[in-house]
C-alpha cells in the first residue's frame, strides 16, 4: 500500500511539473540556461570602494572632471585606503547609437572617447566604471540604454577597458527585471573580462532574492537624497535583506552622500557607520577634488572602512530598536564584533548593547575600542556596554572578548 502511494505521488509531480514547465526535456533546459547565466567573474570579495558622478554631478560630467576626480583619489590619499573604482554614470553618450549600432561617447564631453580615459584612470592604479540601463533608455533619456543590445555593450565596455558597470532600470518596455538582468550577466561573462556587475533594479522585484548569481551587487532601495530621512530609511530597508549578502554579492542602499552638505557631521558619521557595518558599497558621492577636512575625517577612517572590507563579510543586523534608540552589531573576523549605537531622536540617551544581544557570551570579558575617537575603553565590559549617544548621532565599536 505504501508504495502504491509513493507511485501516486511521484505521478503527481511529475505532471505537476510538466504543467508547469512545459514537460521535464523543457525543465531541463531551462535550468541549462539559467545555470549559463550564473556569475562568476571573482570579482566583489569584498564590498566595491570608489567614487561614483551621480550624487554630486548629475549629467554635468565629463572626462577632464574624471581624470581631476581620479587625480584628487590618488593625491588625498583616498586610493590607499582602498577607494578604487572611479564610475561615470547617466550622460555620458550621444543619444543615438552609430550605423553600426554602437554607443558612441559624447563629443562635447569626452572627446578623447572612453578608452583613453581608462587608460588614464589605469595609469593611477584606479578603475573605471561605467553606466547603463537595462532598458531601451536610460533614465536620463539623454542616451541609448543596452536593452537588446546586451551582447554588443558588454563587448565595447570590455575594448574599452571597463572595470565596473552600473546597470540601471529605467525605460524597461514592462519587460521584468528577471529576464532583463540576466541577459547581460551573460553578455558580460562572455566578454572575456572582468567587470564588477552592479545592479541598479531599486529593490523593485526584491533583487536581494535574485540577484547572487546575476551580480555582484543590487540595490534594494530607491534612490537616495542628501537629507537625513532618506538615509536613515535606506538603511532600514537595506537591513531588511542582511542574510542574503556574502562575499560575491552584496546589497547595495545606493551611494554615500558624504560631504554633499545635507547633513549634519554626526548624521553623515552615522552615515557611513551604517554603510560600513551593513558591508553597503563605499562610492564617494561629492566632489573630491574641493572636499573638506571634515568629509576626508569620515570617508577617510580606516578603521570603519576595515569593518567594511573584514574578510569575513558578515552583513550587521538591528539586534535591538526601542523607540529611536538602535543597536546594529555583527561578526567580524579574529572573534571581534562590530557595534553601532544610533539615537535617532531629539536628545541625548543611554543606549545598552548587552553581550546575549550581539553574539557575545554573556559572562565574557571584553575590551572595546572606539573606532571613531581611535582609542581603547579604559575599562574591560562584562555583561553589556552602555554609552550616552546624542541626537541624530552614534557611536561605533569593535569588541573582543579576551575571557
Amino acid at each position: 500500500m505504501e508504495r502504491k502511494i509513493g507511485v501516486l505521488m511521484l505521478s503527481l509531480v511529475l505532471l505537476v511539473t510538466v504543467a508547469m514547465c512545459g514537460g521535464v526535456a523543457a525543465s531541463v533546459e531551462h535550468h541549462d540556461t539559467y545555470r549559463r547565466y550564473l556569475l562568476s567573474n571573482g570579482l566583489g570579495q569584498t564590498p566595491p570602494m570608489g567614487w561614483n558622478s551621480w550624487n554630486h554631478f548629475a549629467c554635468n560630467i565629463s572626462e577632464s572632471m574624471i581624470r581631476e576626480t581620479a587625480d584628487a583619489i590618488v593625491s588625498t590619499g583616498l586610493s590607499k585606503l582602498g577607494y578604487k573604482y572611479v564610475n561615470i554614470d547617466d550622460c555620458w553618450a550621444e543619444l543615438t547609437r552609430d550605423k553600426q549600432g554602437y554607443l558612441v561617447p559624447k563629443k562635447s564631453a569626452f572627446p578623447s572617447g572612453i578608452r583613453a580615459l581608462a587608460d588614464y584612470v589605469h595609469s593611477k592604479g584606479l578603475k573605471l566604471g561605467i553606466y547603463s540601463d537595462a532598458g531601451y533608455y536610460t533614465c536620463s533619456k539623454t542616451m541609448p540604454g543596452s536593452l537588446g543590445h546586451e551582447e554588443q555593450d558588454a563587448l565595447t565596455f570590455a575594448a574599452w577597458g571597463i572595470d565596473y558597470l552600473k546597470y540601471d532600470n529605467c525605460n524597461n518596455g514592462g519587460i521584468k527585471p528577471t529576464v532583463r538582468y540576466p541577459v547581460m550577466t551573460r553578455a558580460l561573462m562572455m566578454a572575456g573580462r572582468p567587470i564588477f556587475f552592479s545592479l541598479c533594479e531599486w529593490g523593485d522585484m526584491h533583487p536581494a532574492l535574485w540577484g547572487f548569481p546575476v551580480g555582484n551587487s543590487w540595490r534594494t532601495t530607491n534612490d537616495i537624497a542628501d537629507n537625513w530621512a532618506s538615509m536613515v530609511s535606506r538603511a532600514d530597508m537595506n537591513e531588511y535583506y542582511a542574510d542574503l549578502a556574502r562575499p560575491g554579492g552584496w546589497n547595495d542602499p545606493d551611494m554615500l552622500e558624504v560631504g554633499n552638505g545635507g547633513m549634519t557631521k554626526d548624521e553623515y558619521i552615522i552615515h557611513f557607520s551604517i554603510w560600513a557595518i551593513s558591508k553597503a558599497p563605499l562610492l564617494i558621492g561629492c566632489d573630491v577634488r574641493n572636499m573638506t577636512a571634515e568629509t576626508m575625517e569620515i570617508i577617510g577612517n580606516s578603521e570603519v572602512i576595515a569593518v567594511n572590507q573584514d574578510p569575513l563579510g558578515v552583513q550587521a543586523k538591528k539586534v535591538r530598536s526601542e523607540g529611536d534608540l538602535e543597536v546594529w552589531a555583527g561578526p567580524l573576523s579574529g572573534y571581534r564584533v562590530a557595534v553601532l549605537l544610533v539615537n535617532r531622536g531629539p536628545g541625548p540617551e543611554p543606549i545598552t548593547a548587552n553581550w546575549d544581544d550581539i553574539g557575545i557570551p554573556p559572562k565574557s570579558v571584553v575590551t572595546a575600542r572606539d573606532i571613531w575617537r581611535h582609542k581603547y575603553l579604559r575599562q574591560k565590559l562584562v555583561g553589556n556596554l552602555t554609552a550616552t549617544v546624542n541626537p541624530h548621532a552614534g557611536e561605533m565599536y569593535i569588541l573582543k572578548p579576551i575571557a
